[in-house]
């Protein structure tokens, strides 16, 4: 009877921790895909608005299998399910359609061309990190040479960014390479997180600070920082990432790519991540690396 007893309680242990699992969502969403990209099991695609979760984006889902992406190519209108985790989200049941709506009504795959530019040349390993001027969460200003003989990591995300494999996989890989650097009783200290976002209208110091608190930062060694819109999209632009708004009545959609980018003590770019796929160790590696660089580096 007791051995009974014990396999009951530890199947209603499980249902009940089953029970708490959050399930995953699931939307049906249609939309034109600009790239098919089977290597990376991945597709590129404008995506019309998501009622309660999305306004009309282009992005890079994540498919599981290579097959679903078979006899697709770019400008095919299709429909697919999107499903979402906590901390992870792909497509899924891709099907070709055949009724693609007018060419005004599919999303834009290309730049706001009315934002305000500066002339800014692509940055390259090896290259000295320009001088850029922002204001961080605390609302205190911030000029990239304030970080002057500390490596640093810089990644650029939005707070309105909802999908779990785009802005928010990056801030919690920032968090975790911040945990495992500041852990790292025999690594150097002179290293520095900046989050840079791409949505200062609405991303303020308070909603930053807000934002920032969810993933436990340390001001200390992690600044979210704001600014001018003409800066930003200059200091974007020469890392590779673009942002825009694929409908410019919808006003919390940015459609963007990714970058992550390692500055090495004596302020050269080290590493640019292009994607979502580095991982924390990779990072702490680089950042490691980067502080031991500078000429006259403080263990």
């Amino acid at each position: 009877m007791r051995d009974l007893a014990q396999k009951i309680a530890v199947l209603g242990l499980a249902l009940l921790l089953t029970g708490c699992q959050k399930r995953p969502e699931v939307y049906n969403v249609k939309g034109t895909i600009r790239e098919v990209k089977p290597a990376e099991k991945s597709v590129k695609i404008a995506h019309e608005k998501i009622p309660n979760y999305m306004d009309a984006m282009t992005m890079d889902f994540d498919v599981k299998e290579a097959k679903e992406l078979a006899g697709l190519q770019a400008g095919d209108y299709v429909s697919f399910r999107m499903v979402v985790t906590e901390k992870d989200g792909w497509i899924e049941n891709i099907k070709r359609l055949s009724n693609a709506p007018p060419t005004s009504a599919v999303v834009a795959n290309a730049p706001d061309n009315l934002r305000r530019v500066r002339e800014v040349e692509p940055l390259k390993l090896g290259d000295p990190l320009p001088e850029y001027r922002f204001t961080n969460e605390m609302n205190q200003a911030v000029k990239l040479s304030d970080f002057k003989g500390q490596a640093l990591g810089i990644a650029f995300v939005f707070t309105r960014c909802p999908f779990p494999t785009f802005c928010p996989r990056m801030s919690s890989n920032f968090e975790e390479a911040y945990k495992k650097l500041k852990a790292n009783g025999s690594a150097p200290t002179n290293w520095h997180l900046l989050t840079i976002t791409f949505d200062p209208e609405f991303d303020t110091p308070p909603v930053l600070k807000s934002y920032a608190k969810r993933y436990g930062y340390d001001p200390a060694k992690w600044n979210y920082l704001t600014g001018e819109l003409i800066d930003i999209t200059a200091i974007t632009e020469q890392f590779g990432l673009m942002f825009w708004r694929p409908d410019p009545k919808e006003v919390t959609g940015i459609s963007h790519n990714l970058r992550t980018a390692v500055i090495d003590a004596d302020g050269k770019v080290q590493k640019i991540f292009t994607d979502n796929n580095w991982k924390s160790d990779e990072f702490v590696s680089e950042m490691i690396s980067a502080v031991k660089k500078s000429r006259g580096s403080a263990d």
